[in-house]
């Protein structure tokens, strides 16, 4: 009994030791693939304030917490197990339909732009009025939602990439944590930066100099940072929707100028990958009115 119950213990610590290993794979495996996906991360978190400004108060967090659960379900239930069947069983498909996805962002970007350039078109940041109908918060939480899933494909896939040559149960391990972690920080920081002018109230109203005009700079500034975030979030898909498909295509727009290496060329890259998504946004956003004006039923 005695030799039976050590046997077990010893197969137990032996299964212990195995998961803690695993674990810190994971671990690893995990800051590798988050660290090559960081610029896509980046991205995510400028395009979201946008569909959150305008909207009271109240509604921002609650609105940001529906966008993030949205974010995790397409993570976890729909990305993670398409890339990892797909990378099995038709992994020439990945990157096409990454590209898709791309010409979806370039479509979404190049229509704001066109609106803005448009006679009576609005501002790139015109959606920052004080809107509450409940109709309003749906679209914009299901085009949030819909935006986040192409980048949220970008950021697996480049995860999956880094780990490839791992066992599939470490994988899927791997791109669970990155899901979580990334979902996680993506939309603390876009809560963190949408409260801001709350937190400049809060320190507005303390006794010390230093903290009231470290408040009141928060609440002067903080609209003014979330107009730049509208236009900077228009620009990061225009720029990410580029990239995505030229790189598909293994086109590296910087090697056209002679830049391999450093940051010129990563400018180079994201500059002139910016320009490809808007002119084929442009492009894909005036065809699509064509076409919806031409189906149009007539009056």
């Amino acid at each position: 009994m005695a030799s039976g119950l050590s046997a077990l213990l010893d197969d137990i610590a032996t299964i212990a030791k195995v998961a803690a290993a695993s674990l810190d794979d994971i671990g690893a495996a995990t800051g590798k693939a988050g660290a090559k996906a960081a610029g896509v991360v980046i991205d995510d978190t400028a395009v979201t304030p946008r569909y959150v400004a305008g909207f009271s108060p109240d509604r921002e967090l609650p609105i940001i917490a529906r966008i993030a659960r949205g974010s995790l379900i397409n993570k976890l239930l729909i990305i993670l197990p398409a890339a990892l069947l797909l990378s099995y069983f038709l992994p020439s498909v990945v990157t096409p339909l990454l590209m898709l996805g791309g010409c979806y962002l370039c479509f979404e970007g190049g229509e704001k732009v066109l609106e803005a350039l448009s006679p009576h078109g609005k501002s790139l940041a015109s959606d920052l009025v004080e809107l509450s109908s409940t109709e309003h918060e749906e679209a914009m939480v299901k085009g949030a939602v819909r935006t986040d899933f192409i980048l949220s494909t970008e950021i697996m896939v480049i995860a999956l990439q880094e780990v490839s040559g791992l066992g599939i149960a470490m994988q899927a391990g791997t791109l669970f944590v990155v899901a979580c972690v990334i979902t996680l920080a993506v939309y603390g920081v876009v809560a963190l930066i949408v409260k801001m002018d709350d937190i400049g109230l809060h320190l507005a109203r303390r006794q010390a100099a230093l903290l009231q005009r470290l408040g009141r700079l928060l609440v002067v500034g903080m609209p003014k940072l979330l107009t730049a975030l509208s236009t900077i979030g228009i620009a990061a898909m225009l720029w990410v929707g580029g990239q995505i498909i030229l790189h598909g295509v293994d086109l590296h727009p910087a090697a056209f100028v002679g830049l391999h290496a450093g940051a010129a060329a990563w400018l180079a890259d994201a500059g002139l990958s910016g320009l490809f998504g808007l002119l084929l946004g442009a492009l894909l956003a005036w065809l699509h009115h064509r076409w919806t004006a031409r189906t149009a039923p007539s009056a």
